[in-house]
């Protein structure tokens, strides 16, 4: 499914991260007037090709529910240097001729509702959903999706007593439209967060937790032998690139993430961060069919 390699940095790059006064929520990355030295990620294309309307000058800001493992590696927003999303997000800074990128912590549910307050995108493992694309714009896809059953290493949980279990989804994403959708009789609990819900698959609090493949995958390859991905289920969706709703970026955005495509440089990004971040091949994980 993915194709296996490694991204090479070269040793001469350096970085200035900066920590801004609201903590551990935000950070920023600079260029230090070389582009190519955002955190650890590796840019490609022509420097400035684009132009971006951003609402500070010379500074792209991406607001998240971060970090994310193989998207946002970091034990905190102010150690992210790396990840697909993050080292997407400075191609697009880069290509666009932006110096600085600056995240900001944002709750998932405030975003895809449109209730984060002013940013310029969000990078953040988004579905794009037609009740979404109401109150936000949407890039095209940049990355397919299906949705992965998380469990503690030794349960019983199958693809037939799934609708059985106590289930657990994090609020606004499609995990918890697709547990709604399937299994209608169920009322799964509901989390403000990935570490929320799959501190409580590891606690037994519910029995499995239904999320992005992506996002669980990371998070049993970082639990130490706990938890384990027992199931994909098919949910033919997407991620996109999200702005404001009548964003004068959209069309440049898209027009960057075609160029990223044809290069090559997507494909880079996955094979060195989320084949890695997984520790598994996700086509080797049974799909589910419930329906």
């Amino acid at each position: 499914m993915r194709h296996k390699g490694l991204l090479l940095v070269p040793a001469a790059l350096t970085t200035t991260l900066l920590l801004a006064a609201c903590g551990a929520s935000e950070s920023a990355v600079q260029a230090n007037g070389n582009p190519a030295s955002y955190g650890d990620c590796e840019v490609t294309g022509t420097a400035g090709e684009y132009t971006l309307d951003t609402l500070t000058e010379n500074t792209l800001l991406m607001k998240a529910d971060l970090p994310s493992p193989g998207w946002y590696n970091g034990d905190t927003v102010e150690d992210i240097r790396s990840g697909f999303d993050f080292c997407l997000l400075v191609n697009i800074a880069h290509r666009a001729g932006i110096d600085n990128v600056k995240l900001q912590m944002a709750s998932f549910d405030g975003l895809v509702a449109g209730k984060s307050g002013d940013m310029d995108l969000s990078l953040n493992q988004i579905t794009i959903t037609d009740e979404r694309k109401k109150v936000m714009d949407f890039s095209d896809p940049y990355f397919q999706s299906t949705a992965g059953v998380l469990v503690k290493v030794g349960s019983d949980v199958t693809e037939k007593n799934l609708a059985q279990q106590s289930l657990g989804v994090k609020q606004g994403t499609v995990g918890q439209i697709l547990v709604a959708d399937t299994f209608p009789s169920t009322s799964p609990a509901v989390f403000p967060g990935d570490s929320e819900q799959q501190a409580a698959v590891l606690a037994g609090t519910v029995d499995a937790g239904i999320q992005d493949l992506s996002i669980v995958l990371g998070a049993a390859a970082k639990s130490g032998g706990k938890l384990e991905v027992v199931g994909q289920i098919e949910t033919d969706e997407a991620y996109g690139i999200m702005m404001a709703k009548g964003s004068p970026n959209l069309g440049t955005i898209n027009k960057i993430l075609a160029d990223l495509k044809a290069d090559g440089t997507l494909d880079k990004l996955s094979a060195a961060y989320l084949a890695d971040a997984y520790g598994i091949d996700p086509a080797s994980i049974p799909v589910w069919h419930l329906k």
